[in-house]
């Protein structure tokens, strides 16, 4: 068998980790967030059962914004329901830069207790995916917020909205005070050829049954080990096949790209009757980005 793997140290953190099984014609990646995780969380005082939604969120918006190439390429989730006690979570990734963030009912979220299921969180919700090229063309699907977890919902996404059998596990906990996240996505490559069956409609195909049944062995306790790379866990998993190759991803950061000049941009759109509407006695706009919880304010 054939591992092939760049020569560069192992990656255990912050850092995306690409993979490809080209004899089982699949991809995938992997990651795990530690120092990121903190920095968003950081900018909130969110209770334990949001903070362990929007690690997950954190999560799947990096494995799947991995999946994009160029610096311009962007991918943004967006979670929305009715009535539900999370009115909306909101993560996006661009070229390693992760940011997210969540609005919800504080008193009903209080009401539910510890470990809330994503049904009382959500109610009737649905989860929008939009892929932004590098050069400007965007795709979106929208699927209902149904399953056990936001990660359902996206192998639903990819199965209905792009025909492409997906698999993905995440794991969030916290202990200590300290709170990690991590994932694996794994996806059947499209045969690509005009005028012949495309492998990734076939749910059933060997090859994917095989993948999908040693990526899904993966547990959380492998996937949060921070003693664990994620070159260890693709060879735990995939062992066996006749060549894996690895490649190292993108270094991930948070990624808020709020500034007093974009804010100024977009109250300058408004009519003057309702921007001085907007301001307080001072005669300030006081715009707080709900990414990072930083206060701009802006003067007419």
């Amino acid at each position: 068998m054939d591992y092939l793997i760049e020569p560069s140290p192992e990656t255990f953190a912050d850092k995306l980790l690409g993979f490809t099984l080209p004899t089982r014609g699949a991809r995938g990646r992997v990651v795990r967030l530690d120092g990121l995780l903190d920095a968003v969380l950081s900018a909130h005082d969110y209770p334990p059962p949001i903070t362990h939604l929007l690690g997950e969120a954190l999560v799947l918006a990096a494995l799947m914004g991995g999946l994009l190439k160029g610096e311009k390429a962007q991918l943004t989730m967006q979670a929305q329901t009715q009535g539900g006690i999370v009115n909306l979570l909101v993560c996006d990734y661009r070229d390693g830069a992760v940011r997210g963030y969540a609005d919800f009912d504080a008193q009903r979220l209080a009401a539910l207790g510890a470990n809330p299921s994503l049904a009382a969180l959500f109610g009737a919700g649905y989860l929008a995916v939009t892929f932004e090229t590098e050069h400007g063309q965007r795709y979106q699907g929208i699927v209902p917020l149904e399953g056990d977890s936001m990660a359902e919902a996206c192998e639903t996404y990819f199965s209905q909205s792009e025909q492409v059998p997906t698999l993905i596990r995440v794991a969030s906990r916290a202990a200590g005070g300290k709170r990690s996240a991590a994932g694996i996505l794994i996806q059947h490559l499209p045969d690509g050829e005009e005028g012949r069956e495309r492998l990734h409609v076939r749910m059933d195909h060997p090859d994917w049954e095989h993948v999908a049944i040693l990526g899904g062995s993966i547990s959380h306790e492998e996937l949060l080990d921070p003693a664990l790379s994620l070159e260890a866990i693709t060879w735990r998993l995939f062992h066996e096949e006749d060549e894996i190759r690895v490649q190292p991803g993108a270094a991930l950061v948070r990624g808020c790209r709020c500034t007093l000049e974009h804010y100024a941009a977009v109250i300058a759109r408004f009519p003057e009757a309702e921007q001085r509407e907007m301001c307080n006695e001072q005669g300030i706009i006081e715009i707080d980005c709900a990414f990072c919880s930083r206060i701009f304010e802006l003067a007419l």
